[in-house]
């Protein structure tokens, strides 16, 4: 027991250190648990053979995993999503599979094996180049949704892949021993292991099997909520995070009972259940159990990288992760050219996926243990997926070098402006958008301009005549109408480019009203700096709103809340003005003594102006409460 929990406070302490420290270098938290690994691992010897034990343990990581990812696969979105799923994605699952298991075809290997490393390193990092592409911005890209569809085919390529790996097996499956060795699956076999197949006929196996997968099916559409209607009764939270893993384990353990993969199971009961009221549910309690049992699994892959290896070969192993990358890099290029993925986006798509993933790792250590591949081959392939997945933070670093220079000579052609309004609107998104409509429906004529052209296009459809071009550039601004129109608008996403027009417009126009979107309080001072006139924060008037929503639920009526409302927004409105002058560019608010003071003064302001109000309030409500039953009797008596 004293070893365990030793051994767990390692391997969890580790996690807590290298994970948000790697996120924070941008390296993702899949890099972060290996890094981890190698940590405890092979540089400070921390743990030993028993990480062998563990990792077989965490594979059952994967087997959830692929369970929520098919809650995700709705039937009919992935049938909206055919055409990329299957041609962009399963031509690259194929023809990556096919050139790389070429290439170790040259390189030695037999043909059951090269095909093994095929199958291995076609997969990309799915963890890694989604959390990349979300904190960059770029899912939304056309290049970052096509890599999304690639990644989607790629996880639910996994599942044949599974069952296809032990079939191409040359040798005896390999297993742990207790000592941590591997030894061959039959030198001391359990003569008591249970199946449901053995000792049938190959017509008695195919029943017992496809009855099994049909039980699922069955369970997943007749039982599911009878079960949990029957847990909801408890009104204990624990109850269905315990339904949950029963599910998943009961699934796991009847595909190993008919001699298939449990991940095949849980993922096709996944996909049952994905139009289920119960999948949010479900995905609530498993997610924690798969990402601490995924990121358990990926530190015994960096404790077992065999850095030995590495030391002996660098040559070797540095050319094979390259040659890898290199031909899936080049089909995935050649595949953005059919598909007709353009300009950067094509780089996006290219770079993003040329790396090997983590289900690698579990298809590796799979294969291993299948004997489809030998011991040797699989530490070569764990350091080669390793090393690919520990470059591709530099391939987002290239690829941004590379869309920065391509935008500077394939930008669209900016319009030309040919109409002056009273007003100019920099910037057509939810924003400007509202403001336009509004001026329009009052009659004033409106110049907008944006730098988005999809959003502008999109505008045009709907009769709402916009301009694509920089709002920044001072002639397009000239051109708009400047030295005439009687307001600015600018509701621009970018606080440099919102400074940069406001700055510019009042040098130009000193007399003219600017109005300007803030981001935040500081943002505000900065545009007041600058000149403009009335500054808009993002989130200050929806939040009043909420906030007075809140007091009337909290006891005070509409009109109380309605005065405090009031009260807080002309009060904000001096207070920003005020603190604009003591405000110091470059000096943080926290460290301008100045600022702080004021501020604090300003707050117990605020505090004696509210109690005052609700104060009155009250005593108002109790006067005319006072008054009302002389009122009625007068009323009566008439």
């Amino acid at each position: 027991m004293e070893t365990f929990l030793i051994q767990a406070a390692i391997y969890l302490g580790a996690a807590v250190i290298a994970v948000p420290f790697a996120a924070r270098l941008g390296l993702g938290s899949v890099l972060g648990y290996i890094l981890a690994g190698i940590v405890i691992g092979p540089l400070m010897g921390l743990v030993g053979t028993e990480a062998k034990d563990i990792q077989h343990f965490a594979e059952f990581g994967v087997v959830v995993m692929l369970f929520l990812i098919g809650l995700e696969l709705e039937p009919r979105a992935l049938w909206n999503m055919r055409d990329r799923l299957i041609g962009l994605g399963g031509l690259q699952v194929t023809l990556t599979t096919a050139a790389i298991a070429g290439a170790a075809l040259l390189l030695g290997y037999d043909s059951f094996t090269a095909t093994a490393i095929g199958l291995i390193m076609a997969l990309s990092s799915t963890a890694i180049v989604l959390q990349t592409l979300s904190e960059k911005g770029l899912m939304q890209t056309n290049g970052g949704r096509s890599s999304f569809s690639v990644l989607l085919t790629q996880d639910i390529a996994v599942i044949p892949i599974l069952a296809l790996l032990p079939l191409l097996a040359t040798s005896s499956p390999m297993a742990i021993a207790p000592d941590g060795s591997l030894e061959r699956v039959g030198d001391h076999a359990d003569e008591h292991a249970i199946s449901l197949v053995q000792g049938l006929p190959g017509w008695g196996v195919t029943l017992v099997t496809i009855g099994a997968v049909a039980a699922i099916i069955l369970t997943g559409i007749y039982l599911t909520r009878p079960v949990f209607r029957y847990i909801h009764h408890a009104r204990l939270r624990e109850m269905y995070t315990a339904l949950a893993l029963l599910m998943v384990v009961s699934i796991a353990v009847l595909m190993e009972l008919v001699g298939l993969s449990p991940a095949l199971g849980t993922f096709l009961a996944g996909v049952v259940l994905a139009n289920s009221e119960f999948r949010h549910e479900l995905e609530s309690d498993l997610e924690p159990f798969k990402g601490l049992l995924l990121g358990l699994f990926f530190i015994t892959v960096g404790a077992g990288i065999n850095f030995t290896l590495l030391f002996n070969e660098p040559g070797q192993i540095l050319l094979l992760t390259a040659g890898m990358m290199l031909i899936k890099g080049t089909i995935l290029y050649a595949l953005s050219l059919i598909f007709k993925i353009k300009g950067h986006h094509r780089w996006l798509f290219t770079l993003s996926l040329a790396q090997a993933g983590e289900f690698g790792f579990v298809l590796a250590s799979f294969s291993l243990q299948q004997g489809v591949i030998s011991p040797a081959l699989s530490q070569t392939l764990l350091l080669v997926i390793a090393l690919s997945m520990l470059v591709t933070p530099l391939l987002f670093i290239l690829y941004g070098f590379i869309s920065h220079r391509m935008e500077d000579h394939t930008r669209e052609e900016e319009d030309e402006v040919d109409e002056q309004g009273t007003v100019i609107i920099a910037g057509i998104g939810r924003f400007g958008q509202i403001v336009n409509r509004l001026l329009r429906s009052s009659g004033f004529s409106t110049v907008v301009i944006d730098n988005d052209l999809p959003t502008v296009q999109a505008m045009r459809k709907f009769g709402v005549r916009g301009y694509f071009g920089d709002p920044s550039r001072p002639d397009l601004l000239n051109a708009a109408g400047l030295a005439d129109a009687k307001v600015l608008v600018v509701a621009l996403d970018g606080k440099d480019h919102t400074n940069r027009v406001v700055a510019y417009a009042r040098k130009q126009r000193p007399d003219l009203h600017i109005i300007a979107r803030a981001r935040d309080r500081v943002h505000v001072y900065e545009l007041y700096a600058h000149g403009a006139n009335d500054i808009v924060r993002e989130m200050f008037d929806s939040s009043l709103r909420a906030g007075r929503y809140a007091l009337e639920n909290l006891g005070l009526s509409e009109f109380e809340a309605a005065e405090a409302e009031t009260v807080f927004y002309h009060h904000d409105r001096e207070t920003v003005r005020k603190l604009a002058d003591v405000w110091k560019a470059g000096v943080a608010v926290s460290e301008n003594t100045e600022y702080v003071a004021l501020a604090k003064a300003l707050n117990s302001e605020l505090e004696t102006l509210l109690a005052a109000k609700v104060q009155n309030a009250d005593a108002e409500a109790a006067r005319s409460k006072a008054r009302r039953p002389g009122d009625r009797s007068t009323g009566t008596g008439s």
